[in-house]
């Protein structure tokens, strides 16, 4: 992967206007903006399939603690069903609103998440890529993602910018946590336009989860259970998400950049075949994600074919790296940007 600043690729605003009217016709032309719908009829029945399979297997298996290995098998698949409402969120599975809508707030339930709410953030963000101020994916109170964002944070939270590239994992324990409380925080608020109907898909999951866990369990095995489910589910998330962008350039006010660079540079891919596929949900092909956030999945993989010869042609910088690399690269960067912080905590008396 190669270091990237916004001011390496500066140019007129007509050509850059021109160049990705260029690479959208491309992509037009290899039929990559066509809906797969039949790939996604197959993916979600399997997911759906499984995800029955797995609480049909514990309820058959009892008050064992070999619970935690189905455990582990709920955050992967809560994972997966995150990733069908992500592509419904961005209307890449069908051509209604109402139908991917639908889609969305099913998933959205059998996980346990505002779906609406997570819409509105995730839009905020492809709009604004690592922008300080207007991205809400680097507003986290916990971490600081730029030297402005940490000289800002006081008192225990300046404490865990300082030291946040070793605390960034054991801190994903807490996404799914995260991810429920965020979604009731938005209900409560009214930040959601169908409030009533999430309130009750909200509730119809806890209600649910809860009365399943400890009917079946007994009250130490059932609270060891979610321990184990929520927490590997906010590691498989956090972890699917946090390479797309961390550790690239930020963004601020002012920085001049077209949306084609504003997506590509701000963006990293990750290497990899099918099962990097699986695993990630397809949030490995993040910059043609953000170029075309409503193509189908099974099409980003195609389509960076085009993207990155474009790229080259165009003097663009394309970052792209293995899985564990993308993870060396987001902890460098915490961990940099933390150095300030440190170097003052060294020198104060």
């Amino acid at each position: 992967m190669t270091s990237t600043r916004p001011s390496d690729t500066v140019a007129t605003p007509l050509r850059h206007s021109t160049e990705f009217a260029e690479l959208t016709k491309l992509i037009k032309e290899a039929g990559l903006l066509k809906r797969r719908r039949v790939y996604y009829l197959v993916r979600i029945s399997l997911n759906l399939l499984a995800f029955a399979g797995g609480w049909v297997a514990f309820v058959h298996l009892g008050n064992s603690w070999w619970q935690l290995l189905l455990a582990a098998f709920f955050a992967m698949m809560f994972t997966q069903l995150s990733f069908i409402g992500h592509d419904a969120g961005h209307k890449q599975i069908f051509r209604s609103h109402r139908a991917n809508n639908a889609t969305g707030f099913l998933h959205g339930g059998l996980v346990g998440m505002s779906y609406g709410s997570w819409v509105s953030v995730h839009t905020k963000h492809h709009a604004n890529p690592n922008h300080e101020d207007s991205d809400p994916d680097v507003d986290i109170a916990a971490l600081a993602f730029s030297r402005a964002q940490g000289h800002g944070k006081r008192g225990f939270l300046r404490w865990m910018a300082k030291y946040q590239a070793f605390i960034f994992f054991p801190l994903l324990l807490l996404e799914g946590l995260n991810l429920h409380v965020s979604g009731i925080q938005a209900i409560m608020k009214r930040d959601v336009k169908h409030r009533i109907l999430e309130s009750a898909l909200l509730l119809a999951h806890v209600t649910a989860y809860l009365t399943a866990v400890f009917v079946v369990l007994s009250p130490l095995t059932g609270i060891a259970f979610i321990a184990v489910h929520q927490g590997l589910w906010g590691v498989y998330m956090g972890s699917s998400f946090a390479p797309n962008h961390k550790g690239m350039p930020m963004l601020s006010d002012g920085h001049g950049l077209d949306f084609l660079r504003k997506q590509v540079l701000t963006s990293r891919n990750v290497r990899g075949g099918p099962v990097t596929d699986f695993a990630l949900g397809g949030l490995n092909y993040q910059i043609e994600h953000h170029l075309f956030p409503g193509m189908a999945r099974p099409n980003l993989k195609h389509a960076q074919v085009i993207v990155r010869e474009f790229c080259a042609r165009h003097q663009i910088d394309y970052a792209e790296c293995g899985w564990m690399r993308s993870y060396g690269y987001v902890l460098e960067h915490l961990h940099s940007v933390g150095a300030p912080l440190r170097a003052g905590a060294t020198a104060s008396p």
